[in-house]
């Protein structure tokens, strides 16, 4: 971080800018009556050019003056972002200027990113125009926010980071993003997710291989994996993601963040691409659960959305509500967490015991800090079993042929059609997808085994509550995934533990809960992660549980590779991403199934 000189004081994060104190006066003897005058003249011609040079500062759009009045955006918060901004430490032009910066510097490392927005500096500007007119509003005020590109934003392309979809040009925003911006989001760009959200390795024929930050032999996760690494790596303050089976938690546990996957019903899907209409959620990845909970609010104050109609499900009480009050008040002691000990692989190794070991010592910690922890053992608590009821093969080729039909879709030439992109050679569907897309292909919604899945589904929906009932449960408690995050390469994200959510619609807030120990690949330690899932609706309560977690046992760091500063630079327009599509590990074909 610069030094930004006499006129302020060095920031800090989350904190505010440093005060100064006031000089202890001297006393020289009487000075003559003119000297006194003169002093008091210069003073004021002083003050006069201090403030003028303080307004051009704020007002100036020279990107050149940006260089003298750096921000230290690395684990910036909302908080500290509006704190900076309107001590006048710094401009919105400056904040987006220092995010972009690390883009440039570090994603050529971690091949996070797809593209950037090309609007999004002069956006920052017409934000830096209100705050001298004193027209400041909006949670999200100047927040730079990356966007899974599955998510349809006006201005850039929603690609799934599939290259066949590579010109698909969205002619209305979602109705996620159009709460995003309203609020004063910067849109800053798009992030690369596992092509077309169907697996967790975060590979694609548009984005290439997202590296994970913390261990560059390993994935960071997915679908929404290039989210995951953007946010880790300091690259936005938060991102979107999707989550069908674990597409928000995954990313989150091998990155060390914080993410929700709402109640079904609770954001608006419209205007994504979709993959199931049963399983799939949007939601957000964060640092800290403070920024999740505004991300949540903001998202979820579409409401009911004419174009997905299970938003027609969410309690009137629910509507508007205001998640970061949620986090306040309340403590760990006294709650009753049930503890799925199916969602283990007790057999030792060097993947699956640093999980084992943080799962136990969380747990401990959470009945030092005053929680009871019930272990359950319920059989049908066993993600095996549950991956059979998966219904996506069934409405991946019905939903996704209505999203491509839609007329505010623009682009050419664009597939229009889930046949048209699977048959023209411009994809990748990594081996163990295969049987997925070929079944797709042929299933529909009219099939028996449909039905009968979702009779199941509901099944263990009534199972899952009648848990939370017997043993008098706020919350189930897991780790994310059974082993450590897997290598590049892998046939499989294998070993997460998303499915029982997914299926039965419920809530999950997702927490950092510890890392592997440190080794060559790892200079800290693999991330591993937990899930905290609730009853329908109760984002409130898991949040206010996840802050508790957060601030009693705090977890998170930086990955190292990303831990620099980046020289501020003076940004004319925003420069042009190139993703690495030459990382492709070649066990991942392009084009066939």
């Amino acid at each position: 971080m610069s030094d930004s000189g006499s006129l302020r004081g060095a920031y800090t994060p989350g904190r505010t800018a440093t005060a100064y104190r006031k000089p202890k006066k001297h006393h020289f003897g009487r000075a003559s009556s003119a000297i006194k005058m003169a002093a008091c003249s210069i003073s004021r011609v002083v003050n006069h050019l201090l403030i003028q040079l303080v307004a051009f500062a704020w007002l100036s759009e020279s990107p050149a003056w940006a260089l003298s009045n750096a921000f230290d955006v690395r684990e910036a918060s909302i908080d500290s972002v509006h704190n900076a901004l309107f001590t006048q430490i710094t401009t919105c032009r400056e904040i987006v200027s220092a995010f972009i910066a690390r883009v440039e510097e570090f994603n050529p490392t971690v091949n996070a990113i797809i593209s950037l927005n090309p609007e999004a500096l002069s956006i920052a500007n017409k934000l830096d125009e209100r705050i001298a007119a004193g027209n400041v509003t909006g949670s999200l005020f100047c927040i730079p926010v990356v966007l899974k590109d599955n998510y349809d934003a006006v201005g850039t392309n929603t690609t799934g980071a599939c290259f066949d979809l590579a010109n698909s040009k969205p002619l209305e925003d979602a109705p996620t993003v159009t709460a995003l911006r309203n609020a004063g989001a910067v849109i800053l760009g798009k992030a690369n997710l596992h092509e077309m959200a169907l697996e967790g390795l975060t590979v694609s024929s548009l984005g290439g291989q997202t590296v994970n930050p913390y261990d560059k032999t390993r994935t960071p996760g997915g679908s929404s994996g290039g989210t995951g690494a953007a946010v880790a790596s300091n690259f936005a303050i938060f991102g979107t993601g999707t989550d069908t089976v674990n597409s928000l938690r995954s990313p989150a546990n091998a990155g060390s963040l914080f993410s929700f996957r709402p109640t079904r019903g609770l954001i608006s899907r419209a205007g994504v691409i979709p993959v199931s209409f049963t399983q799939d959620t949007v939601g957000a990845i964060a640092r800290n659960p403070k920024d999740l909970a505004v991300a949540l609010t903001v998202m979820a104050s579409v409401g009911f959305d004419p174009n997905d109609n299970v938003t027609a499900l969410v309690p009137p009480e629910v509507r508007g509500r205001d998640y970061s009050a949620s986090l306040y008040g309340g403590s760990l002691t006294g709650r009753r967490f049930g503890f799925l000990d199916g969602f283990l692989n007790h057999t030792a190794s060097a993947e699956t015991t640093p999980v084992n070991d943080v799962m136990a010592d969380m747990v401990e910690k959470l009945k030092g800090a005053g929680a009871t922890v019930v272990n359950i053992t319920e059989s049908i608590y066993n993600t095996v079993t549950l991956a059979a009821l998966d219904v996506q093969i069934y409405e991946f080729k019905e939903v996704l042929d209505a999203y491509l039909a839609r007329p505010r879709l623009g682009g050419s030439p664009r597939p229009d059609s889930f046949a048209e992109l699977y048959n023209s050679g411009r994809f990748l569907v990594i081996p163990g997808q295969s049987g997925m897309i070929r079944s797709s292909l042929v299933s529909s919604t009219a099939n028996t085994a449909y039905l009968d899945s979702l009779r199941k589904i509901q099944d263990l929906t009534q199972a899952l509550d009648a848990t939370f009932a017997r043993n008098n449960l706020d919350a189930l408690i897991y780790p994310q995934q059974k082993n450590l995050v897997v290598k590049i390469g892998s046939p499989s994200q294998s070993g997460r533990n998303g499915i029982l959510a997914a299926l039965t619609g419920r809530p999950v807030v997702h927490v950092p809960a510890g890392f592997s120990p440190p080794s060559e690949d790892a200079p800290i330690g693999v991330p591993i992660g937990m899930e905290i899932l609730g009853r329908p609706f109760s984002e409130g309560l898991l949040l206010n549980i996840a802050n508790h977690i957060a601030e009693k046992f705090p977890v998170r760091k930086m990955p190292p590779f990303a831990n620099g500063t980046v020289e501020a630079r003076a940004y004319e327009s925003v420069p042009v991403i190139r993703p690495d599509t030459g990382n492709i590990p070649g066990v991942y074909p392009i084009g066939v199934f």
